[in-house]
């Protein structure tokens, strides 16, 4: 995971999703923060902007930080501060993280993950060689703290995991294409570089 910067929300967020939602949320009584009622079955009205989510962050999922392609069927809609916790975040732009189906899946409703849009720099560093990712050694104990749950949370450790990033790293060496590696891998390369490896 590396920072995500915010992107401007498309020029007709405001009137397919912010409004519809917004008026469907007075439709229903649920009031502005305060968390839904339990059971509530929100609107999808922040499905119009998914494909301009995806363009809007140049197809790279926020938790894995790697590209993944529209046709896929993998972009997903993550709204960052659950919408059963925030219902009036539900259709707003600045909350929405674009992000691959199995981190969306394990996220969930859950708020123990460090938000991409306000993660420091190299919060998480990776083992090149083995793909493994581990939080800075130099972070503060809280920071460490969140780090671990992040980590934990969205199954980053996964064997599954370590093998894709040492499987771009491993790209990378056959072939020196530091930009194609950048592209689809930001945060594999962003550690080679740090790292001095590119």
């Amino acid at each position: 995971m590396i920072p995500v910067a915010l992107q401007p929300e498309p020029t007709d967020f405001d009137a397919e999703v912010r409004q519809r939602g917004t008026a469907w949320l007075a439709l229903n009584g649920i009031t502005p923060g305060v968390a839904a009622p339990k059971g509530t079955k929100f609107s999808t009205y922040w499905s119009y902007s998914n494909k301009q989510l995806w363009s809007a962050y140049s197809g790279v999922c926020a938790y894995l930080a790697i590209y993944f392609e529209w046709p896929s069927g993998a972009a997903s809609t993550d709204h960052f501060v659950p919408k059963s916790l925030r219902p009036d975040l539900a259709y707003e732009w600045s909350n929405f993280r674009l992000s691959c189906l199995a981190p969306n899946r394990l996220k969930n409703k859950y708020n123990d993950v460090i938000d991409p849009m306000v993660l420091a720099a190299n919060t998480f560093e990776l083992n090149l060689v083995t793909g493994e990712i581990r939080p800075n050694s130099s972070l503060l104990a809280m920071q460490m703290q969140d780090a671990k749950k992040t980590i934990k949370r969205l199954k980053l450790d996964s064997p599954e995991h370590n093998n894709m990033r040492q499987r771009h790293y491993n790209q990378y060496l056959r072939h020196k294409d530091a930009q194609t590696l950048r592209e689809l891998s930001p945060f594999v390369w962003h550690e080679a570089d740090r790292q001095g490896l590119l």
